[in-house]
C-alpha cells in the first residue's frame, strides 16, 4: 500500500511537472489544490511515509502557494507521526518562523510543545505550551497547552520525572 502511495504521488508530479509550463494562474491554483488534496488524502488513510513524500513535492512545485505553510505544517505532522520528532521539529519550527501569517502557527507551537515533550524535554514543551496560551488564548490549541501545563504541573508536584 506504501509503494502506491507513493507511486500516485510520481505519476502526479510527472503529469503536473509537465503541465505548470503551459498553465494560466487560475489553472496553477487548482494543480496545486488537486495535489494537496490528494496528499492530504494520504495523509487521512495513515500513509504518513507517502504524505510526507507529497508534501515535500507540493513544496518543491508550490512554495509561493497560499497552502505552503499548510503543507510545511502536514509535512511535520507525518514525522511526528512517525516518530522523528527531531525532524519534526525542524518542520514545526519552519512554520512558526517563515509564516508568521499563517493560520497554522497556533498548532504548530502546540506542536512543538508536544514534540518537545516526546522527547523529553519538558522545559521546552512548557514552554512552547506557555507561548500558545498567552499568544493564541481562544483556540482549541490553547485549550490543549492549558490540560497540557495542568498535566505537567501535576506530574512534577508527584515527583515524576525529578531525581533524588
Amino acid at each position: 500500500m506504501r509503494r502506491y502511495g507513493i507511486g500516485i504521488v510520481l505519476v502526479l508530479s510527472t503529469l503536473l511537472f509537465t503541465s505548470m509550463s503551459f498553465a494560466a494562474p487560475n489553472q496553477m491554483h487548482d494543480t496545486s489544490r488537486r495535489l494537496y488534496d490528494r496528499v492530504m488524502t494520504e495523509f487521512k488513510h495513515r500513509e504518513y511515509e507517502a504524505a510526507l513524500a507529497g508534501f515535500r513535492l507540493f513544496m518543491e512545485l508550490h512554495s509561493q502557494s497560499a497552502l505552503a505553510a499548510n503543507a510545511q505544517y502536514w509535512i511535520g505532522e507525518c514525522q511526528y507521526r512517525m516518530g522523528r520528532y527531531k525532524d519534526a521539529l525542524n518542520s514545526f519550527y519552519n512554520v512558526v518562523m517563515n509564516y508568521p501569517l499563517s493560520p497554522k502557527q497556533a498548532a504548530s507551537t502546540l506542536k512543538l510543545g508536544q514534540t518537545y515533550a516526546k522527547l523529553g524535554d519538558h522545559d521546552n514543551a512548557r514552554i512552547m505550551f506557555e507561548r500558545v496560551v498567552d499568544q493564541y488564548p481562544a483556540t482549541s490549541e490553547a485549550d490543549l497547552a492549558r490540560r497540557a501545563i495542568e498535566l505537567a504541573t501535576e506530574r512534577d508536584d508527584q515527583g515524576y520525572g525529578q531525581s533524588d
